[in-house]
């Protein structure tokens, strides 16, 4: 089939490896120096990695490829998982801490997906204690892929960055149970990005809800517009619920549109 993949110029790539923490499905590893594109079924087209070459030789071309495979993908992480903790010397991995690393690059880029269990007597937060209610990492929606196990049915809080540094009780409130991206309307690049990336987790990952939770300041209203344009493009309906936050941190409005 005919698709949107990535294009690396070799003639540009100075192996740097910038790229590869940002291909969230490693369809790009170094090999011999340069950047190389793997797998194509491993590629989604979407290009997150764009962004990370300071050499410019990342670009996205249309051309004869195999359809992207999320399973196909899944797998092949699983597999290196397993070989990084059967040679990890006896170490054992955390029970509750499942990570799919990345192939080299920053650590803080990788797949992370937490087991909350429920709260014991001795594991109840104290007085003014709040325990934090996130499931998975990372969160930023330029990093999240869209299609991820964490986000699969589940409902989904798409918030303003600022919120959570307002909103005293935003965790208890509003991410109990559901699955979180963040993001910034106004000072992030790749809105476009954005709307793609909303609509596969309507489409591809079928997620049950979708909350959008913003500031009150004028800015912030544009990622409820990013949202509606991306359930716009989707072949899903969904449930969408606004809601707006003061900057003194107090509950506006909270409505399902």
């Amino acid at each position: 089939m005919i698709r949107k993949i990535i294009k690396i110029d070799e003639d540009k790539c100075t192996g740097c490896g910038l790229c590869v923490p940002s291909c969230h499905e490693e369809a790009i590893k170094i090999i011999d120096g340069k950047a190389r594109l793997v797998n194509d079924a491993f590629c989604d087209g979407l290009g997150a990695c764009l962004g990370e070459c300071p050499e410019g030789a990342l670009t996205i071309e249309e051309r004869e490829a195999d359809s992207f495979d999320e399973k196909q993908v899944q797998e092949s992480i699983a597999r290196k998982k397993f070989e990084e903790t059967r040679s990890y010397h006896g170490k054992s991995t955390p029970q509750n801490l499942h990570v799919m690393s990345p192939a080299g690059g920053c650590p803080g880029s990788a797949h992370t997906v937490f087991e909350r269990k429920a709260q014991t007597i001795s594991s109840k937060p104290q007085a003014g204690e709040q325990l934090s209610e996130l499931t998975h990492w990372p969160i930023q929606l330029h990093l999240v892929n869209p299609a991820a196990d964490f986000f699969r049915g589940n409902d989904v809080v798409l918030s303003a960055d600022c919120v959570a540094f307002t909103l005293g009780d935003f965790h208890a409130r509003y991410l109990k149970g559901k699955s979180l991206a963040i993001a910034c309307p106004k000072l992030d690049e790749g809105q476009d990005e954005y709307i793609e990336k909303i609509r596969r987790m309507v489409d591809e990952a079928k997620i049950n809800t979708l909350t959008v939770v913003m500031m009150q300041v004028p800015c912030c209203r544009g990622l409820i517009q990013i949202t509606q344009t991306a359930l716009q493009k989707a072949t899903r309906k969904v449930p969408l619920k606004a809601v707006i936050i003061s900057i003194q941190g107090n509950l506006l409005t909270e409505e399902w549109l």
